[in-house]
Parts: structure tokens; sequence; C-alpha cells
């Protein structure tokens, strides 16, 4: 009888369809409410993407996965409330829990005083005490879904297992199969398993799910490139990406557009060689592009949900640094376009730093491209991968396009036959230990009309990780007044500051620890919940409130 070892996986939701991801020990019919798909193989693992269609917009349906005709799950003995599909209903409030970084899982670091309570192993457990029409409608994961570069004590000991770890990458991961040991360990948490069959989840890779400062520069991949294990890492890690993340993120016309996907179902044996060639086309730079797109849209009711990939669509190698290619560019910018009441912009990195931080990246970026001399390019080359100075700010040109095209989206350039720009656009992201909110306000434009959406940075991390006491000293000091004059001051003495084409202020944060955001959108109404992770007196994992925010 075949054994579900991963999953299931609640992905894709709409108003009539929905999508399952599962992992099974063999080749077999997954079947999910009288749908089937039979599964594909890649390197010897094997997969399904079930599609049920035919839902009520608005209902909510208990569902079973069952392999070959037998129910495995849920399990027979489960103590968990059923698993269900809640179809989106246009007409109710729409929750969007988001956040990013969860190491592992809580049982892989008992004992390390450094962790605390696992934010999503608390929000699981308040969850199944709630009625379901208080779950929420979307999970936004926002990379750092695996630490492929910091692997726990028991993925260390399965590595000695299989090959010798004093060769590099030593006890870090080093392909498919050991990708696959990675998302088995974190996904099969009890609590974070019936979480993700029961919340629909959207999913974005971020720098450690590869190595830690991924695409940090030209320099950086030359390096990597040279060494003897880059390119089975990076094929693993993209390969093992498009199967447990981004297959899930489309909804059914993207995976019918998706040649590789009919490919690999259709394939006849074990898919791991279109896999192979796949990945290493999706991480080169050719004709000025990527050979892959990870950015995706999702609808969601009265939100659209934009999720751009700022790690491996990276353009580095020709000397335009951007965050994606041209083509990537101006498809990001085609999907703002129509009527929505909120534009939710989902990015791993902050779009919005700490000024002071901010101005650090930019100046760096400059420095490092020869402006003042190449011994100068070289120490702030240096600087930028010692200091992780990697985000939209150190990607001057990338950051101007993404401020004008959300300037435009609150004119109501963008906006469909209704006329009128969404009531937001806020940016969620992660990747910095730390959850704040911030409000991005443009100067007046007497030539354009007034920008009438209001434009936030929102970000949450980590999930499940901690905070070292050095970086929050950096942090909090870097969000200060204070600090950004001082900064300011200091790098004009070294090398001009670019312009800025709007300015930003912290309405909230910074807050330290693990914790989750839960967006609430009612109509043109939004509100922001910033939760943090602990314990009760009984050792549980709970989540109580820090930030409580109107956003309009």
């Amino acid at each position: 009888m075949p054994r579900l070892l991963l999953g299931p996986l609640l992905r894709h939701v709409g108003e009539h369809d929905a999508s399952i991801w599962v992992e099974a020990d063999t080749p077999c019919t997954v079947e999910v409410l009288g749908h089937r798909e039979h599964t594909w193989t890649v390197a010897g693992h094997h997969y399904a993407l079930v599609g049920v269609e035919g839902l009520e917009a608005g209902s909510t349906t208990p569902y079973d996965v069952t392999l070959d005709g037998e129910v495995v799950w849920p399990p027979a003995d489960s103590a968990y409330p059923p698993s269900r599909i809640r179809a989106l209903d246009p007409g109710r409030p729409l929750r969007v829990v988001f956040g990013s970084c969860r190491y592992a899982r809580p049982d892989a670091v008992v004992g390390n005083s450094k962790f605390d309570a696992d934010a999503l192993d608390a929000y699981s457990s308040r969850m199944q005490r709630l009625p379901d029409e208080r779950w929420p409608d979307a999970l936004v994961l926002l990379g750092d879904q695996v630490y492929a570069d910091e692997t726990t004590d028991e993925t260390k000991r399965r590595i000695r297992a299989k090959r010798d770890i004093t060769i590099p990458p030593k006890d870090q991961v080093a392909d498919y199969e050991e990708y696959t040991w990675l998302y088995q360990e974190s996904w099969s948490d009890p609590d974070i398993r019936w979480l993700l069959s029961t919340i629909p989840s959207s999913m974005i890779f971020d720098d450690h799910d590869v190595r830690d400062d991924w695409n940090t520069s030209a320099e950086w991949r030359r390096e990597m490139q040279a060494t003897s294990w880059w390119e089975e890492r990076i094929i693993g890690a993209l390969s093992s990406y498009w199967v447990y993340q981004h297959l899930g993120n489309l909804g059914p016309e993207g995976l019918a557009d998706d040649a590789l996907y009919q490919k690999v179902r259709a394939y006849d044996g074990d898919a791991e060689p279109l896999l192979r060639e796949f990945a290493a086309a999706a991480d080169r730079e050719a004709d000025g592009r990527k050979g892959a797109q990870w950015s995706y849209r999702r609808d969601l009711s009265c939100a659209r949900l934009l999720v751009i990939d700022s790690r491996c669509g990276r353009m580095l190698e020709t000397g335009e640094r951007s965050m994606v290619s041209e083509a990537e560019f101006r498809w990001i910018e085609e999907q703002v376009a129509g009527d929505y009441d909120h534009l939710l912009v989902g990015t791993s990195l902050p779009w919005l730093l700490p000024r002071a931080l901010h101005d650090i990246e930019a100046w760096n970026e400059r420095l490092a491209d020869g402006s003042r001399g190449p011994r100068m390019a070289r120490l702030a080359e240096r600087f930028r991968r010692a200091a992780d100075l990697e985000h939209w700010a150190a990607f001057r040109k990338s950051f101007d396009r993404l401020a004008e095209l959300f300037a435009c989206v609150g004119r109501g350039e963008h906006a469909g036959s209704e006329g009128e720009p969404p009531a937001t656009v806020c940016v969620l992201s992660g990747d910095v230990h730390h959850a704040y909110a911030s409000r991005a306000r443009y100067p007046a434009d007497d030539g354009k009309p007034a920008i009438r959406s209001k434009i936030y940075q929102l970000t949450c991390s980590p999930v499940h990780n901690y905070v070292p006491l050095a970086m929050k000293v950096a942090f909090r000091v870097s969000w200060s007044r204070g600090a950004e004059k001082a900064t300011k001051f200091l790098l004009q003495r070294v090398s001009r500051l670019p312009w800025q084409p709007l300015t930003w202020e912290r309405m909230a944060g910074p807050c330290y620890g693990n914790g989750v955001a839960t967006l609430q959108l009612d109509g043109r109404t939004a509100s922001l919940t910033i939760e943090k992770a602990g314990r009760d007196a009984s050792g549980e994992p709970i989540l109580t409130p820090v930030v409580t925010l109107q956003l309009n």
C-alpha cells in the first residue's frame, strides 16, 4: 500500500477551484474530492498536484486524500480538526498571514536557548480551537522555508552517513536528495503539517534556501561557480524549489501554460534529467534575461497578490545590476493593471529599510561600481558581502523603478474600467529578523494627479529563528533619526549619496523575536496585526499581539 510521505499541502485556492500537493513513497493514483492525478517522479521521489474544481464560492469543504483508493489523510488516529478547503468569497473580509525565515522545526533545536517558540506552530495551535470562519484565507511565506547552509544536527548525521563531510560543501546540503530531507524535516512537524493542509499557501525563496548572500554580486557568483560543488547545489536547489514550492504557487491557467510541468506529468520514467536541464538554465543569464521566471500573481477576492523574485532573477553579470531582467520587470508592470481594492506585493527582501541602512546600501553600490576608483570598489565589495548589503536599496535602478510603479498605481494610472486606484499598496517582506511597518510619502508633483493610495512597507521575520544581540542593536540604532542624519553626513564626505524619490516614516517596530503578521482587508479598509510567539505557563506555544495598526 502506498504511504503519504509529505503533505497534503493546500496551495492555490480560488472561488471555485483549489490544488493539493502530496509526496508519496511509490507511484500511485492520488484522489481528492473525486479528482484524480497520477504521481510523477523526480530523482526517485513521487509527487502529485491534484486540481479540484466545481467548488462553490465561499463554501467550506472537508477533504481526505486517498492513494490507490486507500485513505491516507487524515490519519485514522488524528486529533486535529478535518482539513478543509475554504473557497474564496468576494463578499467576506480577507485575512492574509505572512512571515519568513523558519528554521527546521521546534524539536530540532530542543535545549538551544537562542530559539523561542515557533510562531507557525503557535498559529496552528490557535487555529485548531477556532471556528473555520475565523481562519485566514492565505498564508504567504516570504523566504527561507529551508536552510541549506545551516543544517540541523539530524540532517548533519544523515549527510555524514551519505558522504565525506571533510570535502566541501561539508555539512551543508549538496544535491536534490539532501534538499528533500530539509522539506521532510520541516513540513512533517505535526502542527505545521495540519496547518499547511488547511491554509492556502504562497511561497518564494530567499538566500538560505540556497546559500547565505545568494547572488549578492557578480563577484560572488564567479567565486561560487569556481568551486567544485556549486553546480550540483544550485541544480538541487532550483529543482527542489520548483517541485516543493513553485508549482503550488500557480493556478490552473499557470499550470496549463507551464511547458515543463506538462512534460514532467507525461514523462515515462524519472524526470530528473528534465529538471536538471531546467535548473541549470534558470540560474544562467542569457540575452539579457534569466532562464526562468519565479515571480507570479494571485487574485484574492478584493486583493491582488504579486510576488516578486528578488534572488534568482537578479541580473549581475552584464554590469547592469537589476533585481530582475527587463522582460520580467515589464511583466511585473503589466500585472498591476485592473480593478482591485488592495495591491499586495510580496518580496523576500524589504523595499524600504531603516533610512540609515538604506543610505549605506545605496552609497556602497556606487562605490562598488567604481565611482571612486578600483581600489575603493574592491573595499566596497568586501563590505557589501560582509554586511549583507544586498536589498532593494543596493539595486538602485530597481528600487527607483518599483517606487515609480507604486506611484503610478496610487494615481490610478493602471486602474481598470472603474478608474479607482487601490486603497493601499502593501509591500510584504521578511529577511531582516525583525518586524516593522513604514509608510512611504512622495513629494507633490504639480504635473501629475495626486497619489491616492496609501503605500506601506510591512515586514515580519523570523517565524522560527533567533536574532543575535549585535543585529538587534544595529537595527534599533539604524531606525533612529540621529543615525539617519549622522550616516548621511559621514557618507557624503566619501561619495555623493543618490537622490531619493520618496521619504518614509516608521509607524511601528522594530519588534524582535519569532512572530507572524496578519493583514485584514475588508472592502477598502486595511489593518495590520503583528504577533510575537512565546509560551504559556504549561509550555504551549502562544501568540501575543505587539502591534495593531489601522492602515486606512
